[in-house]
């Protein structure tokens, strides 16, 4: 059977390979996987389960249930300024990742130049492949927090590109940007005429302050499309359900990818998801403040070893420098000595290497047992 070499050429997951050796192992602590050690909200979970004794397992409207959308809509304003149309201006997607695929789908054209900003969540890139684009990887740099800045974008000729795809708060790194920090990077792009993909799916989880949308920002509603979801701050990941909300003619040229593939996302999710916006806040706030403090104990036992952490200040990740010059083989040997599971920084593109990608979405007892033990392999 041959397989297109558009696909051939993309290689596995390179976490996928330590989630495996992960899972033959007993007494593992994994700090690897980005998922929330939480349950989803009761409340939420209830709605769910009562739309599934009233019989509702049928297709929604291929963009989402209209009250969803509304709840959204609403959400999006009054949390993050954002105004958006629900009838035209918001799908309901089977997760964000699959928002994230149709508008690579639906806004790249073969040869586009696709800019992706990096250390960055691992789909980006062969998302890109995928839908016939070519893409610019633009390293952020440890120096800078890795956030995006105007250098970082020239220095990697991104004032050439199509379109530029990020995430704030950032997924491997734990970096967030301001809105000072956002309106460079706006500029950029109204300069040189770029789409953005705003991925702010970690939106609700920021710590030091709070999040800013690029889409806020002068010019940028026009040229964005912003990507959000239910699986991180209402810990609701097997669920699959994400949104996305942008211009008409983004979101209708999204829609038809999704019509003619995922149909209509998951309709019990939809149910929870509704409740989560309209009654979960404060299960999202007491999360948060457990993540707040799990991290500040992460970033002060990386301090006592030695190891330089950057202050991570949002998502529930923390990017430490690896103690070797291998990342790769120092994972693979954690795990082989002293079972904890973390990810080598390389595998989330330019700017990673030499780093280690350390998740706190785990319980503060298995936190401790972990870092003392990652302790005791350094020493």
């Amino acid at each position: 059977m041959q397989v297109s070499d558009r696909v051939d050429g993309v290689p596995p997951s390179g976490i996928r390979r330590f989630f495996e050796l992960a899972e033959e192992m007993d007494d593992l602590i994994s700090l690897g996987v980005g998922e929330p050690d939480f349950s989803a909200p009761w409340s939420a979970r209830d709605a769910a389960i009562a739309s599934l004794e009233r019989g509702e397992t049928s297709y929604t409207a291929n963009r989402g249930k209209r009250e969803l959308r509304e709840a959204i809509a609403d959400h999006q304003a009054e949390n993050y300024g954002l105004e958006y149309d629900p009838d035209d201006e918001v799908i309901v997607t089977t997760g964000a990742s699959e928002g994230i695929d149709l508008a690579m789908r639906a806004l790249v054209d073969p040869g586009d130049t696709v800019a992706v900003a990096q250390p960055s969540y691992i789909s980006y890139v062969p998302g890109v492949i995928f839908s016939g684009g070519e893409p610019l990887p633009v390293p952020t740099r440890a120096e800078d927090e890795f956030k995006l800045t105007r250098e970082v974008l020239e220095d990697a000729g991104a004032q050439e590109a199509d379109a530029l795809v990020y995430c704030y708060p950032n997924n491997p790194t734990g970096a967030t940007m301001t809105g000072d920090e956002l309106e460079e990077v706006a500029a950029f792009c109204r300069e040189h005429d770029l789409i953005v993909l705003a991925d702010e799916i970690y939106a609700a989880l920021t710590y030091e302050h709070d999040h800013t949308s690029i889409a806020t920002l002068p010019g940028m509603r026009e040229r964005t499309v912003v990507f959000n979801g239910f699986s991180k701050a209402y810990a609701m990941t097997g669920l699959r359900l994400g949104y996305a909300m942008g211009p008409p003619e983004a979101i209708g040229a999204m829609n038809r990818v999704h019509q003619y593939t995922m149909l209509s996302a998951p309709t019990t999710a939809q149910h929870a998801a509704l409740d989560a916006l309209e009654n979960c806040d404060d299960d999202v706030a007491d999360m948060r403040e457990q993540y707040d403090r799990r991290r500040n104990f992460v970033l002060s036992r990386f301090a006592e070893m030695g190891i330089d952490c950057f202050e991570a200040s949002g998502a529930f990740y923390a990017f430490p420098e690896c103690p070797t010059d291998d990342s790769e083989a120092f994972a693979e040997e954690l795990i082989q000595e002293k079972k904890v599971a973390v990810v080598p920084g390389d595998v989330f593109g330019a700017g990673g290497s030499g780093h280690l990608r350390v998740s706190y979405a785990t319980g503060l007892d298995d936190l401790k047992t972990a870092l003392n033990r990652i302790e005791s392999f350094i020493d």
